[in-house]
């Protein structure tokens, strides 16, 4: 069978995706409605407490700050991942010896969940945003070594051979060619990042912090407020949604740009 490779105009994208929402939305309905037969407190966590609740938190400026705050300390803990992880993942991805020497290490670290370093984070670092951010960077900053290493070793070697034979510094063979050469690769592991992110920001937010999505969903559980509790659920499914399409953007857009 022959595959369709011609891309789809965007307003039948824009369609298929609202359409996948809708079927999302009406699955989740129709979850409450059978889980309502058993479960008489079911129908608090319905579309049609969550969905008003949300236009009213959002209407009352009551989750401004708290998304503010949510992605503040992921864009902190994203930096600091690239800080580290671009580098190391340049050095490994040129240095055969530096992989072999680091690659049992590092898939070591890897496995482990990053919430399992909780308690020791809040050990050395104190209650507050500080173990926040080391465990959203010890979490982010695998992907984007490991993307960042395959770009580099994805580069054509003779790329460095015509430039060394041009006399070009490791500065220049650096910034022109395996930059800009492995950069794809670099975004796909800042997508991954993300994702990773994003998802445990939520657990690390309930370390003793009053602020933060992760935080509020521990307040409205607390005040029984089972309505605003699924509305910022659905609120950290959007946002998701949408760091997720901006990385996707910036790899459309820069990561063909890469030698």
């Amino acid at each position: 069978m022959k595959m369709r490779t011609t891309p789809l105009p965007a307003h039948r994208r824009l369609a298929l995706s609202l359409g996948g929402l809708l079927v999302l939305l009406l699955l989740w309905a129709a979850g409450i409605g059978m889980a309502g037969e058993e479960t008489a407190m079911a129908g608090l966590f319905s579309p049609l407490k969550a969905l008003p609740s949300l236009a009213h938190l959002v209407l009352d400026n009551q989750l401004t700050v708290h998304t503010l705050v949510s992605l503040r300390r992921v864009a902190v803990g994203l930096f600091w991942a690239l800080v580290f992880g671009i580098p190391l993942g340049l050095a490994i991805g040129a240095s055969q010896k530096l992989e072999l020497a680091t690659s049992g290490a590092f898939q070591f670290l890897r496995m482990v969940s990053p919430l399992s370093w909780m308690p020791v984070a809040v050990m050395l670092f104190g209650i507050g945003d500080a173990p926040i951010y080391f465990l959203l960077s010890f979490a982010a900053v695998w992907p984007i070594i490991l993307n960042t290493s395959a770009g580099v070793r994805q580069l054509d070697p003779r790329w460095l051979m015509l430039a060394r034979s041009l006399s070009a510094t490791r500065r220049e063979i650096l910034w022109r060619i395996v930059i800009p050469g492995s950069l794809g690769h670099m975004l796909t592991g800042l997508r991954l990042a993300i994702g990773i992110v994003w998802i445990i920001l939520v657990p690390c937010e309930m370390l003793g912090v009053s602020s933060g999505l992760g935080y509020f969903i521990l307040d409205t559980r607390d005040r029984l407020a089972y309505s605003e509790l699924m509305a910022v659920i659905v609120l950290i499914g959007a946002l998701g949604f949408l760091l997720d399409a901006t990385a996707q953007r910036l790899h459309r857009r820069w990561g063909r740009k890469s030698v």
